[in-house]
């Protein structure tokens, strides 16, 4: 069965509610003719998940959130439980993001962990990994993301983990401009094939989507997603813009 493919705008800590508004009006316009061929999500910050989930009724753009808590409830000042974030209609919610790890001390236990809350929550989880400049240039690439891949996903059965995404984002690439080519992209995505076929069997990792993220933009979309193993996008700045964010959208169609 073809994989379909999966772009993921992440909007960061940017766009006030009535922005990400006027962002989500022009978006689904500008996407709605990939409806059944491209699968498309925006995550924008909490404060605009309630009113953007309004704005995408009967649109093809799903919802998903940046990170959330592993618990359910509790004395956790400032943090977002699971079962909120499904309330508010997202889908997915994006773990273990390299801006996350780097600033928030975030481990690959503690990311299994919130993948558990999301799946009880009834929503999906898009799982980063991938290596600093400095482990790539040690060659530890492969090793890097393969700890990271099984510490993030270890106990999990293979009937949840065909619904996984997973995103390699190299963190040298993300917002630096830089980008791994599509030669290096493609050799990480084949290596976590072959670590989710270890885990959960080759049918299922041949069902898991794994994006690429690191600075994808619109003139190396094309090139990128037609990898053999590369199944979509998760998406940083170009998102922000529609006209960026939908010709990466199209670049699959």
């Amino acid at each position: 069965m073809a994989r379909r493919c999966f772009i993921a705008g992440n909007w960061k800590m940017n766009k006030t509610v009535a922005e990400s508004l006027a962002l989500v009006r022009e978006l689904r316009s500008a996407v709605s003719m990939v409806r059944d061929r491209v699968e498309v999500a925006i995550a924008p910050p909490f404060t605009a998940l309630h009113p953007v989930a309004k704005a995408l009724e009967d649109s093809n753009i799903v919802l998903a959130a940046q990170t959330c808590h592993a618990s359910e409830s509790g004395a956790f000042t400032g943090e977002i439980a699971a079962p909120m974030l499904k309330e508010l209609g997202c889908s997915y919610v994006i773990l273990g993001h390299s801006e996350r790890r780097q600033l928030f001390g975030e481990t690959d236990a503690g990311v299994n962990r919130k993948v558990s809350a999301v799946l009880k929550a009834g929503m999906l989880p898009i799982v980063c990994v991938g290596e600093t400049l400095e482990q790539r240039e040690g060659g530890n690439t492969l090793s890097v993301v393969e700890t990271q891949v099984k510490g993030c996903l270890s106990g999990f059965s293979a009937i949840d983990g065909a619904r996984f995404v997973i995103a390699y984002e190299p963190v040298w690439a993300i917002g630096t401009g830089k980008t791994a080519s599509s030669r290096q992209a493609q050799e990480v995505h084949a290596h976590i094939r072959s670590l989710l076929g270890g885990l959960w069997g080759a049918e299922t990792a041949g069902q898991v989507r794994i994006q690429y993220g690191g600075s994808v933009k619109a003139d190396n979309a094309a090139e990128l997603l037609s990898q053999p193993d590369i199944d979509g996008a998760l998406v940083g700045g170009a998102s922000l813009k529609v006209a960026d964010f939908a010709a990466i959208v199209k670049a699959k169609a």
